[in-house]
């Protein structure tokens, strides 16, 4: 599961995928339509495609250098810790338990449990 949110922790884009995926593959799924200020987002998002990619979409990208990456690329670290708005909505939505063991067969439902629960923990 992959999500994006705002300033404020609530739930922007969710999109469910493999648990084997990788991250950056769904970056272009969660930034299509999107129009962010910043995108801050965590080494597994760093990629020169990513960055100007949010480039294009009229923000500025605050991505984590990943550490095997020749050329080491500047981001802001003040801003960079925000990201942690984003691990604490994956928190609160896991508080469910129907959301955090994917009781679900079926991934439809189970993304449907998701949103209800991240509609519940942004009404708080």
């Amino acid at each position: 599961m992959h999500a994006a949110v705002d300033l404020l922790g609530r739930p922007v884009r969710i999109t469910l995928t493999p648990g084997q995926s990788g991250d950056a593959p769904q970056a272009p799924a969660l930034l299509s339509e999107l129009r962010p200020e910043h995108v801050v987002a965590d080494a597994a998002y760093d990629s020169d495609l990513i960055r100007q990619r949010v480039r294009e979409a009229g923000g500025t990208p605050c991505i984590r250098p990943n550490p095997t990456r020749n050329v080491r690329k500047r981001y802001d670290r003040v801003r960079y810790r925000h990201r942690n708005i984003i691990e604490r909505f994956f928190g609160r939505i896991k508080r469910f338990r129907r959301v955090a063991t994917r009781y679900e067969k079926k991934a439809s439902n189970y993304l449907g449990f998701v949103w209800i629960a991240a509609v519940l923990v942004s009404t708080q």
